[in-house]
């Protein structure tokens, strides 16, 4: 991907007045997370977040939007999935993103359910699916590929989700992912210059630079005193929206003007961090 490709920022919320401040923001992507097939078997006593999204969520989110695309992140595929990609698009769903996807065959069976309707985003975040992911990435209709961190690291049996990232296997990914021309996205993003967080946002935004990412999906800890994919008792703050997305931006941007040297130190730093914290 080019270096100077528009970042794009995926916002997961049912509250419409969080999405038009994101959408006033600049935020690219924002819609329904509905996944929920499994996960709470997965990622259970790690302290990851549970949707508690609709379909009919989209019919509240979807007249607050101005420029963002609307966006969904369905179930797994399963018997259920041609009802559940026909709802979500009814409902005027322009990015469909598909989580635990383990091969070509489950990559082609979503695009034909698709059917070229909307821009399809691949959650690549199982071991099996990193090993297959030239086949995965050479399905038609396949628009980009996304890495989860979470589901990754539980597969690959490592102590944190941080640990994926300093390991080495993102980059060989990413190198697949850019060699067949798809946009490549990666984990989350929290606020720029974060040192609250387990792994300080700026190493984390030093690997989207290293690595080519495009896209992320905004953090719980982008809003540090509400959780974005709930209800909110107040309206947000629009100024307040677009000065963390400017900066966050502006951060990113930063960040792809370093050297390589710098990037591999941050890189470096990124390790001993994930080696040494017990947060999930």
């Amino acid at each position: 991907m080019s270096s100077d490709e528009r970042f794009v920022f995926t916002l997961w919320t049912a509250d419409p007045r969080l999405a038009a401040a994101a959408d006033a923001a600049g935020v690219d992507r924002i819609g329904v997370d509905l996944e929920r097939l499994g996960k709470e078997d997965r990622q259970a006593n790690r302290g990851t977040w549970i949707s508690p999204h609709r379909e009919e969520d989209l019919e509240a989110v979807a007249p607050a939007l101005s420029h963002a695309r609307l966006f969904a992140r369905v179930n797994p595929l399963n018997t259920g999935s041609a009802r559940e990609v026909d709802a979500v698009l009814g409902r005027g769903v322009e990015v469909l993103m598909l989580p635990m996807v383990m091969n070509a065959a489950e990559a082609a069976a979503f695009t034909r359910l698709v059917d070229g309707r909307a821009t399809v985003v691949l959650l690549v975040e199982h071991a099996r699916a990193l090993e297959q992911l030239h086949e995965i990435v050479s399905v038609p209709g396949v628009n980009e590929i996304h890495i989860g961190l979470n589901d990754l690291a539980i597969s690959l049996g490592l102590a944190n989700r941080w640990v994926a990232l300093a390991n080495g296997l993102i980059d060989d990914a990413a190198a697949i992912v850019h060699d067949a021309q798809l946009r490549f996205g990666l984990g989350g993003i929290g606020r720029a210059g974060d040192t609250s967080l387990p792994i300080p946002s700026d190493l984390v935004y030093a690997e989207f630079a290293r690595t080519g990412a495009t896209a992320a999906v905004m953090a719980r800890s982008f809003f540090p005193e509400r959780d974005p994919s709930l209800t909110l008792g107040v309206a947000p703050e629009r100024p307040g929206m677009m000065r963390e997305v400017s900066r966050a931006r502006e951060a990113l941007d930063a960040w792809r003007r370093r050297t390589p040297e710098e990037l591999a130190a941050a890189h470096a730093e990124l390790g001993r961090c994930a080696a040494r914290t017990s947060a999930w």
